[in-house]
């Protein structure tokens, strides 16, 4: 089935919560799990918006807590593809905190998820090609090339387990 190309942008999300007292630790931060909801979330949107089908979450392949978000501060998420194969494909979220008085932003977690695309019986199906426009998309593109490769590459040299 040959499916049209799209752009990252055509399938880009953004989201915005704020940190309420029930979503955070004792010492008025942001759980990790709360995070990391919304971080999935937001991805399964761009991935599904990229392919227009029902997606799944197939793995987690980084997720890097820079910053700590303090309760009553604005979460941004930002999602986009970054790099498709024939069934799955490669989603980048940025998470920025931002101080709900002064506006300043700063980056406080990043993620890579991938996710595979089903089909009505519920099996893998083909997504559209990705086509990156902008030097950033390009970049992005390139990077999620390697992490894809290097994925491979670790199946491969791991001993098969009893998972």
């Amino acid at each position: 089935m040959s499916v049209e190309s799209k752009t990252p942008r055509q399938s880009a999300v953004e989201s915005r919560y704020i940190l309420m007292p029930h979503q955070a630790n004792q010492y008025g931060t942001a759980f990790g799990g709360v995070i990391v909801a919304w971080i999935d979330m937001v991805a399964a949107m761009s991935a599904q918006r990229h392919c227009g089908l029902e997606v799944v979450t197939a793995s987690i392949d980084s997720l890097h807590f820079k910053e700590p978000v303090y309760v009553g501060e604005h979460v941004i998420l930002k999602a986009s593809v970054n790099y498709v194969g024939r069934t799955s494909m490669e989603v980048g979220v940025r998470v920025l905190r931002e101080n709900p008085l002064t506006g300043q932003q700063s980056v406080a977690t990043t993620a890579h998820l991938t996710f595979v695309a089903l089909d009505r019986d519920k099996r893998p199906a083909e997504v559209p090609a990705l086509r990156p426009e902008t030097e950033d998309e390009k970049r992005r593109h390139e990077n999620a090339k390697c992490r894809t490769q290097a994925r491979k590459d670790l199946r491969k040299r791991l001993k098969p387990s009893l998972e």
